[in-house]
């Protein structure tokens, strides 16, 4: 069964299939044909042979018809079983689309790698030869602006560079890739920010903490695209209360009301079903107080770190 990882990293090739052609130009430097679309095609390669065929990703570049197809793996272990699949995938898809093909395996781990990127024997001289991509040729990306441009090749990047040895470097990618999460829609701009978070070590997760508050409203405005959500919902529970009732209570009751289900939301991915005490922390809270919690909870290593004495 695929891992949460695995299905993590495959859901950025299909939020933004152009990532696959950007890794293949800018990461491994291979030539590409002139195109003017990326897309997702169906990853069922099997023909008529009894046996099934399934890639994890399909991405056809097209320029009025498909002129490079690119089958995507994600490849966290070793798995003797792939050095015969790969090549049956990659002519499935050729044979389907009457195009060139390749094969982009990418990797979690380096050794890893190095083992998907040796050439299979496929007899009477023939060789095939996996294009593959380890963590370390990832592009490193710590510009807000880069990031932008490409918020799923910034949230690959901060899964591949995270647990960078210098913890500034992984710190800075977090931040790029955590900025570029604050334009998105609600449903991408979570699960990437989880991620993010998710992917740093305890080095950047401390530097992270310790940062010049100056230079740390990326995390005061992370929190507000959350809590806007919060807060959107609670004005209209109580603008429909108002109206019904002509009470502004409702109005702030509502607002907190939304802000304490999207904390506990939001704290129960991160750190698993809230105590019940938890849970009392928030319902009982202030609205000052919620903000505090949102804030706290993109750094937090766990869950008592969000409720701690200011």
């Amino acid at each position: 069964m695929p891992s949460p990882q695995h299905e993590a990293l495959l859901l950025l090739f299909r939020n933004r299939p152009a990532l696959a052609p950007e890794l293949l130009r800018d990461a491994l430097h291979v030539a590409l044909p002139a195109y003017t679309e990326a897309r997702i095609e169906s990853a069922d390669l099997t023909e008529l042979q009894p046996a099934a065929y399934r890639a994890d990703r399909v991405v056809l570049l097209c320029d009025g018809k498909p002129v490079l197809g690119i089958v995507v793996e994600v490849q966290l272990r070793r798995s003797a079983r792939k050095r015969f699949t790969w090549p049956a995938y990659v002519a499935g898809l050729r044979a389907r689309i009457h195009c060139p093909v390749c094969l982009l395996v990418h990797t979690a781990d380096d050794a890893i790698a190095r083992w998907a990127a040796r050439p299979i024997d496929l007899g009477g001289g023939n060789r095939f030869v996996p294009l593959v991509l380890g963590p370390s040729g990832v592009p490193v990306i710590t510009t807000a602006r880069a990031a932008r441009r490409d918020p799923e090749l910034a949230v690959l990047s901060a899964m591949a560079h995270g647990r960078d040895p210098d913890p500034n470097t992984a710190m800075r990618v977090a931040v790029a890739a955590l900025t570029a999460s604050i334009g998105l829609d609600d449903a991408r701009a979570t699960l990437y920010s989880d991620l993010v978070v998710d992917s740093l070590g305890d080095a950047a997760r401390k530097a992270l903490r310790t940062m010049d508050p100056a230079k740390y409203e990326f995390q005061t405005k992370f929190a507000r695209r959350y809590i806007a959500l919060g807060e959107a919902k609670g004005e209209a529970r109580g603008e429909a209360r108002g109206v019904a009732m002509g009470e502004a209570k409702g109005e702030a009751k509502g607002e907190a009301k939304g802000k304490v289900e999207l904390l506990a939301k939001l704290l129960t991915r991160r750190f698993g079903q809230l105590p019940a005490r938890a849970q009392a922390r928030l319902r009982n809270a202030s609205l000052d107080e919620l903000d505090v919690y949102a804030e706290r909870l993109l750094t937090a290593a766990k869950l008592s770190d969000v409720f701690a004495p200011a």
